[in-house]
């Protein structure tokens, strides 16, 4: 019996130890992206990120989680994957405009986002990622 609790353990803190998506509120929203009601954007995080603006009954939307979920797996420690539901947090939607869903940020430090909207396959998500995250970060080293 304790074998297998401690394997119940063990699996347990291998899954909370993988990096997963991170659903925000408005009030995390403020404190970990970008406190809006200055203003202007200004990405708060120290990390780059991807934030999803997304809705639950959205087909499209229902397509990129899982792989969003993949991404922030496959990136650990370095993109942090975000996903605000525009549902439940309209005022961060209405702050910046959304009304196409899937909209994804992306967001490195000291720049405005890159948006696009739709649904994109992973392979064209790796390249944005690649391209305005990660490329721009070892720039700046």
């Amino acid at each position: 019996m304790k074998k297998v609790f401690l394997l119940f353990v063990l699996v347990l803190c291998l899954k909370v130890s993988a990096q997963e998506v991170v659903y925000l509120s408005t009030e995390d929203f403020l404190t970990k992206v970008c406190d809006v009601t200055k203003g202007e954007w200004n990405y708060i995080g120290g990390t780059p990120c991807v934030i999803d603006f997304y809705a639950t009954w959205c087909g499209p939307c229902r397509q990129l989680s899982p792989i969003m979920e993949e991404l922030a797996k496959e990136y650990k420690g370095k993109v942090v994957f975000y996903k605000v539901d525009i549902d439940k947090e309209k005022n961060i939607a209405a702050v910046f405009g959304i009304h196409s869903i899937p909209t994804l940020f992306f967001c490195g430090k000291g720049e405005q986002p890159k948006v696009a909207q739709g649904f994109r396959p992973k392979e064209m998500l790796k390249q944005v990622i690649e391209k305005e995250l990660l490329k721009k970060m070892k720039n700046e080293n």
